[in-house]
Formats: C-alpha cells, sequence, structure tokens
C-alpha cells in the first residue's frame, strides 16, 4: 500500500524569499502507481521563533564544612510564534471520495502572507526564526501522507529611510601609561555617511588617528554581526567578526587620516529588529591596537537592509562639515602604485634609434644650435630619454606631523 503513492513533493513558483503581503504560490506534486481515492489535500503555513541555551550558575550546598561549590546548569528556552496559515487544496463532497488515475498530478496553489510585519528568516548561535509549508494528503483507511519544505521569508528594511541616511560620527581618547609613566593619549575620531547599507556595498570610513604616545599603534576596521537572544527574563549575547582591514602602523608622535578607506559588507543576513526574543545587529567598528595596553575601539551602529540606495536624502554635507579641519571624503589609495618602468615603455631599439650617441666634437657645435634657437624644436629629443629612478624612498624627508595636545 506504501507503494501506491510513489512520490508527494512541493514546488515553489521561485525560492528567492517571500515578504509580508506576498503570495506563496507552486504546486503539489503527486505521482501515483495505481489508482486511488483521495479525501482531502490540505496545505499548512507556519513560522515560529526559537531560542534556547543552557545557562551556568553556581550555588553553595547545605553544610558548615562543605565549602565546595556546585555548578547548577538550567535550560532558557523560548518560543514565539509569528505565522499559523491553512488552506484546503481538495476535499470529497458527502461520502464520494476524489479519484487520481495513476500517474503523475499537479496541484496548484496561491496562499497569501498577512499585511504585517514577519521577523526575517535566520539561524543563529542560540536560536532560529523558520517557516515552513506543509502539504496533508488524507485518504480512508490511511496513514496522513505528508511534505514539508522550509518557507524563506524576508522582512524589508528600506536603508533610504531617514534615520539611516545620516552621517554616524564618534570619538575616543586614552592615555598610554599611569601617573609619572604616562607617555601621552592615543586619540581617535571616526565618521561614516550613513547608517543604512546593503550586502555587497563597500562602506567608506573617515578616521583621524593621533599618536602622541612613545609606542607604535595599528588601526583596523571591522564589521561586527551582534546575536541577541532572550529567555525566561534572560539575556546572552554572541558576537562575531563578518569583514575587516587593516590600516598602516602610526608612529609615535604622529597622526594617520582614513579619507574614504573601504570596507566591504559580505552577503550576511539583515538586521531583525522587530522581534522580542532574537534581534541581529551590526556595528562597525574602528580598532587600534596598543601594544602593552588595551586596545582603543569606536564602534558605530549599522544597519544591514534589504532594499538599494537611491543615493537621495544622504546627509552627505554633513561630513564634509564634520571634517572642515582639512580632511574630506575623497576616496585616496593608501599606498600609491609605481610608474612603469621605462624599459618596458621604450625598448632599447626605439631609444639607440631616436637618439644616436653623440661625439665630443658634435657636443658644442650641438650646445651652440640650440641655445641660437627655439626650445620647441628640439623636445621631440628628449621623447626617449629616460626618467629619473622611481624610489619610493624620499631623498629629501620631511618629519612626520607631530601632534601637540593643548
Amino acid at each position: 500500500m506504501a507503494d501506491e503513492v510513489k512520490m508527494l513533493g512541493l514546488l515553489f513558483d521561485h525560492d528567492q524569499g517571500y515578504s509580508s503581503g506576498e503570495a506563496v504560490s507552486g504546486h503539489v506534486l503527486i505521482e501515483l502507481s495505481v489508482p486511488i481515492q483521495i479525501k482531502t489535500i490540505a496545505l499548512y503555513v507556519s513560522g515560529c521563533g526559537r531560542v534556547g541555551w543552557f545557562d551556568g550558575s553556581r550555588s553553595q550546598p547545605s553544610g558548615a564544612f562543605n565549602i565546595v561549590l556546585t555548578p547548577f546548569l538550567s535550560h532558557c528556552a523560548e518560543e514565539k510564534e509569528y505565522l499559523c496559515l491553512s488552506k484546503t487544496l481538495l476535499e470529497a463532497t458527502g461520502n464520494d471520495d476524489l479519484s487520481f488515475e495513476a500517474g503523475r498530478h499537479e496541484i496548484p496553489f496561491e496562499l497569501e502572507l498577512p499585511q504585517r510585519p514577519l521577523v526575517s528568516s535566520f539561524s543563529g548561535k542560540h536560536g532560529s526564526v523558520c517557516y515552513s509549508v506543509k502539504a496533508v494528503l488524507q485518504r480512508a483507511n490511511h496513514h496522513d501522507q505528508h511534505v514539508c519544505r522550509e518557507l524563506p521569508i524576508i522582512s524589508h528594511v528600506d536603508v533610504n529611510s531617514p534615520e539611516l541616511v545620516c552621517p554616524v560620527s564618534e570619538s575616543s581618547e586614552k592615555m598610554i601609561g599611569c601617573s609619572i609613566f604616562a607617555s601621552g593619549p592615543v586619540s581617535l575620531k571616526v565618521n561614516i555617511e550613513r547608517r543604512g547599507y546593503n550586502n555587497g556595498e563597500s562602506v567608506p570610513i573617515y578616521a583621524e588617528i593621533e599618536n602622541c604616545s612613545s609606542r607604535l599603534v595599528m588601526p583596523k576596521a571591522a564589521i561586527y554581526q551582534i546575536q541577541t537572544f532572550k529567555a525566561r527574563g534572560k539575556t546572552i549575547s554572541y558576537k562575531q567578526v563578518v569583514a575587516s582591514v587593516r590600516g598602516n602602523h602610526v608612529p609615535s608622535g604622529c597622526s594617520v587620516t582614513w579619507n574614504g578607506k573601504t570596507l566591504k559588507i559580505p552577503p550576511v543576513s539583515p538586521s531583525i529588529l522587530n522581534s522580542d526574543i532574537l534581534r541581529v545587529e551590526y556595528a562597525l567598528a574602528v580598532i587600534v591596537q596598543i601594544p602593552g595596553a588595551k586596545k582603543l575601539k569606536v564602534e558605530l551602529p549599522v544597519v544591514i537592509g534589504t532594499t538599494p540606495y537611491n543615493g537621495f536624502g544622504s546627509c552627505s554635507l554633513g561630513v564634509i562639515s564634520r571634517f572642515s579641519t582639512g580632511w574630506f571624503p575623497l576616496t585616496v589609495p593608501d599606498t600609491p602604485e609605481a610608474p612603469p618602468n621605462y624599459a618596458d615603455v621604450v625598448s632599447q631599439e626605439e631609444f639607440e634609434q631616436h637618439c644616436p650617441p653623440i661625439s665630443p666634437s658634435q657636443h658644442s657645435d650641438e650646445l651652440e644650435r640650440q641655445a641660437a634657437g627655439h626650445a620647441f624644436a628640439y623636445i621631440h629629443e628628449f621623447r626617449f630619454r629616460p626618467p629619473p629612478l622611481y624610489s619610493e624612498i624620499d631623498p629629501n624627508p620631511v618629519e612626520c606631523q607631530t601632534v601637540f595636545s593643548v
């Protein structure tokens, strides 16, 4: 009897994800080896969020002389229902069941999601949000047969909303050493053009690192994902780095400016801010690592959205005004590239053809003729002469900028 229904399946019209108010459509697939009688074919859509973890606390057992602390583990768990829908696709009337011939059958379905906001699908360290569609086949004198498939839900976050398009800035300072052994402060100022970004976007970071200490410090930037879970009045968080970039060392007494250093956002889950048991948030942090001391860190909250940024409504002029001290939001490479080698551009044959060797007797005549004529008449003679050798070491070095605190 089990071989009568060879296959029971679910097929969605698209798998990119569904949002509030959209219709979930597709087909229930049935393949039969023999003709059968069916009472109903129903569809159920459900979704819930679940969180849970073991909380370890220590308690003191009874007894005056017993000082051993024993661990006690409690399970913190919470569940929240977000969606519950059902729809009957086919149903027998009266006492007559529905007859299905042997072969393959496709029953179309369409079920509209509610207009209220739904929490995005997510799987995290201590919890998840999961939606599913289940098709149930009922026959007389047989156990119900069903097939279940996960339904991806996306709760759209518009990065063009007014609170997400304005710049965010933060600053911090740390004194290195203590008392009479203090070597000086390290200060950090960070600014980003807006709070809202999408997957695949690059975040331009504007920062100024001033090192008045006696140590060599290293700045870097990172994007953190912060997962927060709540159950039974308790909260637990999990934090992980999803992207990072390093800067150049900052010597003692110097300052370094990031004029739009970019950090690309990898494919990550959008921010989840509409659930009371699970939240997914992001932060952009600029960190200055200081040898022998705690790192200096500035964190700016960011929101990962789902709608494309349209470029309007951004308060980018505020970024310029914040950095009116001399650095503007211009993207400049951190390390300049060396120019091409002269030998790679002009071959030795071309050089000898256009610049034949000049004998000492001809040299004085050539100089007199150039002095008497116009300079532009002889410019072509310098086209194939090599430029000065390139070097990344400045022959006339300038002392790095020294920062004085007032």
